[in-house]
C-alpha cells in the first residue's frame, strides 16, 4: 500500500470509537424494514448505519449501489477494500469495538466477526453493483457500510431490500423483520378491539345523554382516531410484509397518529382541569399547559416521520431522535401539572365550603387518575423499551402487545371513571358520611407531587 494513502489510525480511531458505538446502538430501533432507498452525498463518517432486520435460516439482502463518486482520495491508488458493506449483529459488533480499541484491526471490515457484504475493490473501475448476499445464521443484523480511508468522501445511491423466504419452496418474501412478522395481525385485533369501545361508548352516551358533557363527545373523538390510527397501522405493515412498501398506508398512518396523539395529551389535560364535568372554563395556567403540549406534539409528531423515513443513515437522525425523547417527556409531564393543581383546589374547598364528603370523592377520583397516568407513561416509556432491549429479536412483538394492553386499560379505566352519571351520588350523602369524610380530610396528610 502506498504511503500516501492515510488510513484510520488508532489514535484518530480512539477518538471516534464511542461515537461510533453509540450510533450503531442508536440504530437498533424498531424501524420498518421495507425496501429503502437512500442518497449518500460526500460523505465522510467512518461508519453508516441503515437498516436491522431479524433474519431466519433463509434470508436474503439484495443491494442495489449506483452513482459511487469518490472525494478527496487519500491517494493515486486506494486501498478500497477497506470500504465497503458488511452485516453484524449488536453482539459481534461489541467485539468488534473491543478490536478496534485494542488495535487488533484496523478496520471493522477486517474483522472475522462480521460479515463483508461488498468491498468497493471489487468495483473494477464500475460505479454501481448488484449483489444478493444470503444469510443462513438466523439472527438479527444491521447493515452498515465502513469508510476506513481518511479524508476519503464517499457519495452513492443505495437501495437495500431485506427480506426472509417463507413456504414449503420457499418462493414467497416476507419483508417484516422475524420479531416483527405476525405484527399486522396484532394491530387489526388491536382495532376490533377499540372498535367494540366506540360502540360501548356510544351506547352509554345515548342511554345517559341528559347528563352527557362535552369531554364525553371528546373521549369518543380519540376512540375513533385510535381506531383509525390502528387499522392504518395493520394496513401498512400488511402491505410491507407482501410487498416491501406501505402504498400510501404510512402516509394515513402519520396523520391519524398525529391526530391521535394531539387529542390523547389534550384529553388527560382536560380531564386534569376537570373542564365541562366540574367547571366549563379553564384558568389561564391551564391554557397555557394546552398552549406548550399541542405544539409539542406537533414537534414529536415531525420528528418521528423524520426517524421512520430517513433511516439511520442521515446525518441528522440521532438529532431528531433525542429532539423524540426529550419532547415526550416534556409531554409526559406536562400533563400531570393540571391534575395536581385540581387535587390542591379540591382540598381547599373541602375546607370552606362545607361539602366534605363530595370533595373526598371527587379527590380520591383525581387522586386514582394522578397515580394511573404515571403508571401509564412509566409503563409505555421505560418498561417496553426495556423489553424491546431485553428480548430477542424473534419476540419483538411482545412489546408492541404490551404497549397496545397498556394503553387499552388506560383507555377503559378513563372511561368508566369519568363516564356520565345518571344518578349523581353527590347528593344522596347522610350526615353520617358528611362527619366521617370530614374527619377523614383532617387526618389525610397534603397530597405532593
Amino acid at each position: 500500500m502506498s504511503n500516501s494513502i492515510q488510513i484510520l489510525q488508532i489514535p484518530t480511531m480512539s477518538k471516534l470509537l464511542f461515537f461510533l458505538l453509540t450510533l450503531f446502538a442508536a440504530a437498533v430501533s424498531l424501524s420498518s424494514a421495507e425496501i429503502r432507498t437512500s442518497s449518500i452525498r460526500n460523505d465522510w463518517r467512518p461508519i453508516i448505519p441503515f437498516d436491522e432486520f431479524g433474519f431466519t435460516h433463509k434470508g436474503r439482502l439484495e443491494l442495489n449501489v449506483s452513482k459511487i463518486a469518490f472525494s478527496q482520495q487519500p491517494g493515486p491508488d486506494p486501498d478500497l477494500s477497506r470500504v465497503g458493506f458488511f452485516l453484524c449483529t449488536r453482539d459481534s459488533w461489541i467485539h468488534v469495538f473491543q478490536q478496534l480499541e485494542e488495535g487488533e484491526i484496523g478496520c471493522a471490515l477486517k474483522s472475522d466477526l462480521v460479515k463483508r457484504v461488498y468491498t468497493f475493490d471489487q468495483l473494477k473501475g464500475a460505479d454501481r453493483f448488484s449483489t444478493v448476499f444470503q444469510e443462513t445464521d438466523a439472527d438479527q443484523y444491521t447493515l452498515l457500510f465502513a469508510n476506513c480511508l481518511a479524508p476519503l468522501r464517499v457519495s452513492m445511491e443505495v437501495k437495500s431490500v431485506m427480506y426472509n423466504l417463507e413456504g414449503k419452496s420457499s418462493d414467497r418474501r416476507d419483508y417484516l423483520s422475524a420479531g416483527k412478522t405476525i405484527l399486522p395481525r396484532i394491530y387489526f385485533v388491536f382495532s376490533l378491539a377499540y372498535i367494540v369501545l366506540v360502540g360501548l361508548w356510544i351506547s352509554v352516551l345515548y342511554k345517559k345523554r341528559l347528563t352527557v358533557f362535552r369531554i364525553h363527545f371528546f373521549m369518543l373523538a380519540v376512540l375513533v382516531l385510535k381506531t383509525l390510527n390502528l387499522l392504518c397501522e395493520a394496513e401498512d405493515k400488511s402491505y410491507i410484509k407482501r410487498t416491501g412498501s406501505a402504498h400510501g398506508w404510512d402516509v394515513l398512518f402519520y396523520i391519524f397518529s398525529f391526530l391521535k396523539g394531539i387529542t390523547l395529551f389534550t384529553l388527560i389535560v382536560l380531564i386534569g382541569t376537570g373542564w365541562s364535568f366540574l367547571k366549563p372554563f379553564l384558568a389561564d395556567k391551564e391554557k397555557k399547559v394546552l398552549m406548550i403540549v399541542i405544539p409539542l406534539q406537533v414537534v414529536a409528531n415531525i420528528a418521528q416521520v423524520v426517524i421512520d423515513e430517513t433511516g439511520p443513515f442521515g446525518h441528522d437522525w440521532v438529532t431528531w431522535k433525542q429532539v423524540f425523547l426529550l419532547v415526550d417527556v416534556v409531554c409526559c409531564c406536562a400533563v400531570l401539572f393540571p391534575i395536581v393543581w385540581s387535587i390542591k383546589n379540591l382540598r381547599e374547598a373541602a375546607r370552606t365550603d362545607g361539602k366534605a364528603a363530595v370533595n373526598l370523592m371527587k379527590l380520591t377520583l383525581f387522586r386514582q387518575y394522578y397515580i394511573v397516568v404515571i403508571c401509564y407513561i412509566y409503563f409505555t416509556r421505560v418498561v417496553v423499551y426495556a423489553l424491546e432491549t431485553i428480548t430477542s429479536y424473534r419476540y419483538l412483538w411482545t412489546s408492541v402487545v404490551a404497549a397496545e394492553l397498556a394503553t387499552l386499560a388506560f383507555y377503559v379505566f378513563t372511561g368508566y371513571k369519568f363516564k356520565p352519571e345518571t344518578h349523581n351520588p353527590y347528593f344522596v350523602i347522610d350526615d353520617e358520611e358528611e362527619e366521617a369524610a370530614a374527619e377523614q380530610l383532617k387526618l389525610e396528610d397534603e397530597f405532593e407531587l
